[in-house]
């Protein structure tokens, strides 16, 4: 009787709590799911104290999952932050089984799971968090691995906040998402730890190639997708390792190398072929890899800095963000990097501030103070809650000690040769745009000057005239310079050549290039069987 009247009360709760909120409507849909937990939780104590009612026990499924109405949410342990600071290694601890099937067990197992609508890889998440409850990891690792080539990857850098977990039902009836950036990472590293992972050898090869230009995460998932079709891949990039951003762009503290490492190992194991520090254009033309492969993927991504163009520009110790963030990563993975070791890209005891407020400045921030920077400041032209950059990686960037001026801008860079100084000015947030943005506004008189011994400027990123660095005129591009593509079949203007990524998409997302580049393997393999078919 008591349970009942528990029961009850979650009505009483549930109705006054959208009243209060909502005085015209009479119920929402997140108060009745509020509800119907409720009654779901006192349900399963009822029956739990009623061991003879056991096709209910069948029907509801409460044993192991709906845990969230009394397992709080708990990411793994993060160190602290005067330890993290002092070194590049990842910031959080492995889960352990039991609190990575705790946190799994939170999962409501919606009807229509929102976090599987916002991933871009569309991942199977209440599947695999399930069969995580139940300690079936390999099946686990096996519903995760079919939709996404590189979880491992996602785990640790997707912005989980802004993607599945910010979506998360259980997030917005304030109860605390789950945790499934983290569950995804221990997953796949248990998966590695027992040998489940398995090179994408193919049953039966079809004897046609794919070259692949660019070896970043769209072209090493569409690789491991075309591999497994049959086909001989081959992938042509012009740095020493494979990887692209995911080595030189993102420092270690979020993403290990070694994790990127053995990814590139199987591959490699599976039958893909490197051909590291080849540039097209130089090496050969596009229309050199045309005549030697059935079909050419152009997926490298994009790296050219977006220039800011103020008074003092040109001064000494300005410079862009990737340049920085991969002396940083070459220095981190044993290579001798001269200018670190002079200090002219290193931080150390130099007063940096960061312009920008994406993903790619609180990598930058971060890393400054790794490497014993006096002082890091970061400079965004809006508010906090208008940052683009995941808000996690703000909070953990202000607790190592990283500060942050909002709603500033940089007016002119202060200097003779050097720089010392920014001149910067105060803003405040106006009109929102066409897309519900605030414009910011300049507070006229409030110009003043801070102390920089290095400017970094992470402003994003733009394409690179590839028809003049590949050698290729009639390539076609859009005019932001993103090569153009029809939608629907991701080939290009030329024949037989596909473009997947960032380089057709826009600077993005890694989850996003993942999926462009699993999508780009289908739609070569459907051309090529096709011409093969008409052949015949």
């Amino acid at each position: 009787m008591v349970l009942l009247k528990q029961c009850y009360s979650g009505f009483e709760w549930g109705f006054a709590k959208n009243r209060k909120n909502n005085p015209d409507i009479y119920v929402s849909i997140i108060d009745i799911n509020d509800i119907l937990y409720w009654i779901l939780a006192c349900l399963t104590r009822i029956q739990s104290k009623t061991r003879n009612i056991k096709p209910f026990q069948r029907a509801v499924m409460t044993e192991k999952m709906l845990k969230f109405v009394h397992l709080e949410q708990k990411y793994p342990h993060k160190r602290e932050a005067s330890e993290r600071r002092t070194d590049f290694n990842e910031i959080y601890e492995p889960f352990e089984d039991q609190s990575a099937a705790d946190q799994s067990a939170r999962c409501s197992q919606c009807g229509v799971p929102f976090c599987q609508a916002h991933c871009p890889l569309y991942n199977n998440i209440p599947d695999w968090l399930r069969l995580t409850t139940e300690g079936r990891l390999e099946e686990a690792y096996a519903i995760s691995a079919a939709t996404n080539n590189m979880p491992e990857v996602t785990g640790r850098i997707c912005p989980q906040d802004r993607l599945c977990e910010g979506n998360c039902v259980i997030e917005q009836s304030t109860h605390g998402a789950v945790t499934i950036g983290s569950v995804e990472k221990y997953i796949t590293d248990t998966a590695f730890e027992n040998g489940w992972v398995k090179a994408p050898v193919p049953g039966k090869e079809n004897g046609m190639s794919v070259g692949i230009i660019g070896g970043g995460p769209g072209g090493m998932a569409a690789a491991e997708q075309l591999r497994l079709k049959g086909y001989e891949v081959h992938i042509y990039d012009r740095y020493d390792r494979m990887g692209g951003l995911l080595v030189y762009g993102i420092p270690g503290f979020k993403l290990e190398k070694d994790v990127v490492e053995r990814r590139v190992k199987l591959l490699e194991e599976g039958g893909v072929v490197m051909h590291t520090e080849f540039e097209v254009g130089r090496d050969a033309t596009l229309e050199d890899l045309r005549k030697k492969h059935d079909s050419v993927l152009i997926a490298t991504g994009v790296y050219k800095a977006r220039d800011l163009k103020l008074p003092g520009a040109g001064l000494e110790n300005v410079y862009p963000a990737l340049e920085y963030l991969t002396t940083s990563n070459r220095h981190g993975l044993g290579d001798k990097v001269p200018a670190y070791e002079d200090g002219t890209l290193n931080a150390k005891d130099k007063n940096v501030v960061v312009i920008g407020g994406g993903d790619t400045a609180m990598d930058c921030v971060r890393t400054a103070i790794r490497q014993g920077a006096k002082s890091v400041k970061c400079l965004y032209r809006r508010d906090r809650a208008n940052m683009p950059g995941s808000q996690r990686e703000v909070a953990n960037a202000e607790e190592e000690g990283v500060e942050f001026v909002w709603l500033t801008n940089p007016e002119a860079f202060v200097g003779d040769d050097k720089v010392t100084g920014v001149r910067a000015v105060k803003m405040r947030l106006g009109a929102p745009d066409a897309g519900g943005r605030q414009s910011p506004e300049i507070i006229e008189g409030s110009s003043y000057t801070m102390d920089a011994d290095m400017v970094i400027l992470a402003l994003g990123f733009e394409p690179e005239d590839l028809p003049t660095l590949f050698d290729a005129p009639e390539l076609g591009v859009s005019r932001w310079g993103t090569v153009k593509i029809d939608f629907r079949t991701m080939m290009t203007n030329l024949d037989g050549v596909f473009a997947a990524g960032d380089i057709a998409r826009g600077a993005s997302l890694v989850v996003w290039a993942i999926r462009d580049g699993r999508d780009a393997a289908d739609r070569i393999d459907e051309y090529l069987l096709a011409r093969k078919e008409a052949a015949a």
